[in-house]
């Protein structure tokens, strides 16, 4: 009999997926999250006595130490982090220390890589506006990024180039961005899956899907305001360009993220239920069970307003679970 801890008596939610997820997980159907510090989870995923500190809760114990208890619900987690940040080595060994070996991890690659030209937004300083010189770099990736990380490729679900709506003043036609793009898939470094999110429904096609299936990288089917639904795009002919597949559900069509963060903060329960997302998630999910090929499912808050409880119902009585 397993040693009883002071934790034992979990939340209700988490008591209730945890082996839901665990299971999926090993038939190679890895559902999670896209980040995981939200405070609206307490009570449902995470403990709130774990958290405490002198009678009262810690927000930044929760911050250090809340991804841990994640990983003893959800096999898989998308750190949004590392798009902002070219983590250090230090960070790296710190974050794959202080978890469980059993939680994979999808990331988001540095916008320095992925952006092709510098938002015009304060936080961008004297950049904003301007091209970015480091674009689609295949040396600077595997230099910054892709060097620290191998040591933990074995935890390492997908890397994930997420390209941002690239205006037509930068690259004119879905020619100009896959070309671009095919360059620099040729040059990256082996060993990691790697899979592509675009934002410009306009480069759906098969000259994409082409040639994301000659390097084996997947495309994301992602949800995003301007982008068709997730179902609609997994119906394109060739979409499904690698032997695994990766799925972001972010927003629901025509919602801004801005909106989205306004409508459901703090993120506690779903106030909006979006059934086509769902029932693509399931499907998708589904076919690639069937199929014996790895997904990872990664939901976000801003679709219905609480990513776990999206889950949840996507996996509730489904997938043979």
């Amino acid at each position: 009999m397993a040693q009883l801890t002071l934790f034992d008596d979990r939340p209700a939610q988490a008591t209730r997926l945890a082996p839901r997820l665990r299971a999926l997980a090993a038939q190679g159907i890895y559902f999670g999250t896209s980040s995981w510090k939200y405070e609206g989870w307490l009570g449902s995923i995470y403990t709130p006595d774990r958290y405490t500190v002198r009678g009262k809760f810690s927000h930044r114990k929760f911050e250090a130490e809340c991804l841990a208890e994640y990983a003893e619900t959800f096999p898989v987690v998308c750190g949004d982090f590392s798009f902002y940040q070219f983590p250090s080595p230090d960070f790296w060994r710190e974050l794959f220390g202080g978890t469980p070996a059993a939680l994979q991890f999808g990331f988001k690659v540095p916008e320095e890589i992925t952006v092709a030209a510098w938002p015009r937004h304060a936080r961008y300083g004297a950049r904003a506006g301007q091209a970015n010189a480091s674009f689609l770099d295949a040396g600077l990736f595997e230099r910054a990024f892709a060097r620290a990380l191998d040591p933990y490729r074995d935890r390492v679900a997908t890397l994930i180039f997420e390209f941002g709506t690239i205006p037509k003043s930068v690259l004119p036609t879905a020619d100009a961005f896959t070309g671009r793009l095919d360059r620099f898939l040729e040059a990256l470094p082996g060993g990691f899956r790697y899979a592509v999110e675009i934002r410009n429904p306009e480069y759906l096609g098969p000259d994409y899907f082409a040639m994301l299936s000659a390097y084996g990288v997947a495309h994301v089917f992602n949800a995003w305001t301007r982008m068709p639904e997730i179902g609609v795009q997994a119906g394109l002919p060739g979409a499904f360009t690698a032997d695994f597949t990766v799925i972001r559900a972010l927003l629901r069509p025509g919602r801004t993220y801005e909106q989205a963060v306004s409508r459901f903060e703090p993120y506690r329960a779903v106030q909006e239920p979006h059934p086509p997302t769902r029932e693509a998630l399931r499907r998708i999910a589904e076919d690639s069970r069937r199929n014996g090929k790895p997904a990872f499912v990664f939901v976000n808050n801003r679709l219905e307003g609480n990513a776990p409880s999206t889950i949840e119902a996507v996996v509730h009585g489904s997938l043979g679970v």
